[in-house]
């Protein structure tokens, strides 16, 4: 492919969706200043339509911000000397860093950090769907909503106008799953990525709380 085309498809995807998007590049983080690189490289990909891109990478930022949070919870969020980190989050990023998803979103309900119900769509719905979905490339976790049979037809080219139907299983047939993955990965990245965003501010803004208790 030339670059040309390259540039045409960038530039259409840039004047169309900068706009929508672009509100994330702005975010003034209050904590998790770590995940400011990750933000803005799916605010990227969400602009240039990387739909399969954006959840994957949601699931890493949701990942790390539970992981941090839990850190953070800890550690405080007041200003740590310097000569004092090694220290300070040595523990913590032992205790934490190795966390599965799970058992990091069971800390964080135990700790309150986040509420049942955030608990429960996270363990049961963003756990099984998108990040073992897209993360594991499991497809039977993301298409295990959508029919098995689709109905296709076909005809041959000796004889063109005998038109025949065939029942195909689109969760088992590959070229089928992979259109059903690209459509559930077009409609659902984007309110995926919005969910973990404004997790992000809930948990900063809890941490913040917590503390003037």
């Amino acid at each position: 492919m030339e670059k040309a085309i390259f540039e045409n498809i960038f530039k259409d995807c840039l004047d169309k969706n900068f706009e929508k998007y672009s509100r994330f590049f702005e975010y003034k983080f209050k904590i998790f200043f770590e995940l400011q690189n990750s933000i803005f490289e799916v605010a990227k990909c969400l602009i240039l339509e990387l739909d399969k891109a954006t959840i994957t990478l949601t699931n890493y930022i949701l990942e790390r911000l539970l992981k941090l949070a839990l850190v953070h919870k800890e550690v405080g969020i007041g200003p740590i000397p310097v000569e004092q980190w090694n220290i300070v989050f040595e523990g913590p990023s032992l205790k934490y860093g190795s966390l599965n998803l799970g058992n990091s979103i069971e800390h964080c309900l135990k700790l309150n950090l986040i509420s049942q119900t955030e608990r429960d769509f996270l363990f049961n719905t963003v756990r099984e769907l998108m990040r073992n979905g897209f993360s594991h490339a499991d497809s039977e976790k993301i298409l295990k909503d959508i029919p098995e049979i689709a109905v296709g037809f076909y005809a041959n080219f000796n004889n063109p106008t005998e038109i025949k139907k065939v029942d195909l299983n689109q969760k088992t047939i590959s070229p089928l799953q992979a259109v059903q993955i690209d459509n559930f990965a077009k409609e659902n990245s984007f309110y995926y990525f919005e969910y973990v965003f404004g997790l992000i501010e809930k948990l900063e803004n809890r941490l913040i709380d917590s503390k003037s208790l």
